[in-house]
């Protein structure tokens, strides 16, 4: 944007971009100018600017009939005028005010995302129960099944059950239909849990009745609020034939009904936790789901060094399908090579070439002598093993319990898996 000129004195141009909402490629820019107004700083004399820059946005609305909202990028004044940058925040805060009623902290708040997690049959409920001890920041926990006596024992901040007229709080024996009746029983309840939120995580093992049965009704119910809706589901060992079907029937419209879908393989568990007694293992996975929700949840809900935000993760994961998910760890010299190289080559599931891959999000953690190269080559590793028309999305915290350490994570984005073609038959 070329700067506007400097004013004459005994006036003041506010230069104001006009700019598509959600694109930074559409723009233009509102110049108005406006007499004495700097000399004598008086209320009336914002007031009157900040109407003409909010009548601006109401124009460009009408014009194009696009939603629009106006940036202040500089006010210009007479060089002897004092205060020049206390000013311009000034007037960008009551022009935020004229336009919207509302002060720049209450839309701001209004605008951090609802992020909802939804643990749904045996093993989703014992996912968020795992969430739940792990506290996550700006998420509500919700734990929803078939099965009465299990959800009693479930840590969450709400419990749904799951149709009683189908169930009676018995569960559904395995049968994946009677899970999908259940959900549609309880579609309402569904629908009021799930309103209002910006972020949907649903979360199950695939193979059974409520989780399988369930699961795509549900993530469509949230998915049709306006919600980005992404599944975090397992699906079984290579050993439960039986399982295997159900598994490879639910996963089919679970995709269908969502956003996108992070498949963990149970089988690939073994490289992760093979030699731990099986409570162990299984406990390994609650975790490793629990940490790629939470990452993601508070990356978009709080803000941080390098933010993703929603409309970021929509950009990337609509449309995506099946996900594969890694996470890798680092310490001394090599942490940031080690941490990313361990999460692109320990996906948990096969994600047979990762240059098909269609985009890849990457979350680095690391402490308080993390530095910028540091999360710069983090980013340049995941490119340099992609494919170049590959979108890539990343972000960065600080966690100052790590110590000269550096935690990966990176979610590959519409994958091509071999698994879901090879392993999940009858």
């Amino acid at each position: 944007m070329q700067r506007p000129r400097e004013a004459e004195a005994g006036s003041s141009e506010t230069a104001v971009t006009v700019r598509e909402a959600g694109s930074s490629l559409r723009e233009r820019v509102v110049r108005i100018s406006h007499r004495s107004f700097l000399e004598d700083q008086k209320d009336e004399g914002r007031t009157i600017l900040c109407e003409r820059l909010a009548d601006a946005l109401r124009t460009a609305e009408r014009d194009e009939e696009k939603p629009y909202y106006l940036k202040v990028n500089y006010v210009y004044s007479r060089p002897d005028v004092s205060g020049k940058e206390k000013l311009e925040r000034s007037v960008e805060e009551d022009l935020m005010k004229v336009s919207s009623g509302k002060s720049i902290e209450e839309i701001a708040k209004e605008a951090t995302p609802q992020v909802s997690v939804l643990g749904i049959g045996g093993a989703g409920c014992n996912i968020v129960s795992w969430i739940k001890e792990k506290e996550v920041s700006g998420a509500r926990i919700f734990a929803v099944h078939s099965d009465a006596q299990h959800l009693s024992v479930t840590r969450a901040d709400r419990k749904v059950l799951l149709g009683y007229n189908v169930c009676r709080g018995l569960g559904c024996g395995g049968f994946p239909e009677k899970g999908t009746r259940a959900a549609e029983e309880s579609a309402g309840e569904i629908q009021k849990i799930t309103a209002g939120s910006g972020l949907v995580f649903v979360t199950a093992g695939l193979g059974g009745g409520t989780g399988t049965g369930a699961t795509p009704v549900i993530s469509k119910i949230a998915r049709e609020t306006g919600a980005l809706t992404l599944g975090v589901v397992t699906t079984p060992f290579k050993v439960e034939r039986a399982r295997l079907a159900k598994a490879k029937d639910g996963l089919k419209k679970l995709v269908d009904a969502s956003d996108a879908v992070v498949v963990i393989d149970n089988n690939r568990l073994r490289e992760v936790a093979g030699n731990l007694p099986l409570g162990k293992a299984f406990a390994v996975a609650n975790e490793l789901i629990a940490m790629f929700i939470k990452s993601i949840a508070e990356t978009v809900a709080i803000p941080s060094l390098m933010n993703v935000d929603l409309a970021d993760l929509k950009a990337m994961m609509t449309g995506s399908g099946i996900c594969a998910i890694g996470f890798g760890e680092g310490t001394g010299d090599t942490k940031v090579r080690d941490a990313v190289e361990k999460a692109l080559d320990t996906q948990l599931l096969d994600t047979g070439d990762v240059r098909k891959a269609k985009g890849a999000l990457v979350l680095i953690e690391g402490g308080d002598d993390m530095t910028l190269e540091d999360v710069n080559r983090a980013g340049e590793l995941v490119i340099e093993r992609i494919a170049p028309s590959a979108k890539v999305s990343w972000g960065a915290r600080v966690n100052s319990a790590i110590q000269d350490g550096m935690h990966a994570t990176v979610v590959l984005a519409g994958i091509d898996s071999p698994f879901l073609v090879k392993n999940l038959q009858p």
